[in-house]
């Protein structure tokens, strides 16, 4: 029932039920006597506090209702990001392996991606020969998808997955850091993938150091 339809019949029962306000104008026989003009009155107030209750009550249910569709809602949207999220790491799985600079096959950089922790999180080693030079560990995070980057600088930016625009392209974007002098230490604010061969890949990095930023990009193919 709408609170529209509740106040009119509010005004309806108070019509009805006071026997002053239903008393003609013009009544034969002796009036009604003050005491009982005072009780009917206080029946007329308890019927009005009664449907100012029931008013109360349909504007609680229509609030409780409405903040149920919302949350209803809510989650939709974040399942489909959580699976949009879920997709792309996935994709990231396919780096599994060695990869190698395609213009120096003569450079002693390797970068070597496994898994770890059942599956759950993406290493990304880069090696010099044999000497390991920094990690990145790629990992979800509910609705996120997060990169935690060790550097030689002694740091440790966290970036996050800005955009999924591209089907074929993943960019980070620096979110926090831990042990990080920003105005002294370079350190990574932004790292992106294009994938688009499954043999072949852009990996590009930008690093900030004092206000100033440098990018670089490197091509990769599996060795």
């Amino acid at each position: 029932m709408s609170v529209a339809r509740s106040v009119a019949e509010a005004g309806r029962v108070l019509a009805v039920n006071c026997p002053t306000s239903a008393q003609p104008e013009h009544v034969e026989g002796p009036a009604l006597p003050q005491a009982a003009c005072h009780r009917l009155c206080d029946r007329c107030i308890w019927s009005i506090a009664a449907g100012e209750d029931r008013m109360k009550t349909i504007w609680m249910s229509a609030l409780v209702l409405g903040s149920i569709a919302l949350s209803g809602a809510a989650p939709a949207s974040q399942n489909t990001v959580q699976d949009t999220v879920a997709s792309r790491f996935e994709a990231m799985k396919d780096l599994v392996g060695v990869w190698r600079r395609a213009d120096k096959p003569e450079s002693p950089l390797r970068i070597r991606f496994s898994l770890t922790a059942g599956g759950t999180v993406l290493v990304e080693e880069w090696l010099r020969g044999d000497q390991p030079h920094s990690l990145t560990l790629y990992h979800r995070d509910g609705s996120d998808l997060l990169a935690t980057h060790y550097c030689p600088q002694g740091n440790q930016p966290r970036l996050v997955a800005s955009t999924f625009a591209e089907a074929d392209a993943l960019v980070f974007k620096f979110r926090d850091a831990t042990d990080l002098d920003a105005q002294h230490e370079s350190h990574l604010v932004e790292l992106g993938f294009e994938l688009s061969a499954p043999d072949q890949m852009k990996r590009s990095e930008t690093y900030r150091q004092g206000g100033a930023d440098e990018a670089s990009e490197l091509h990769l193919v599996r060795e």
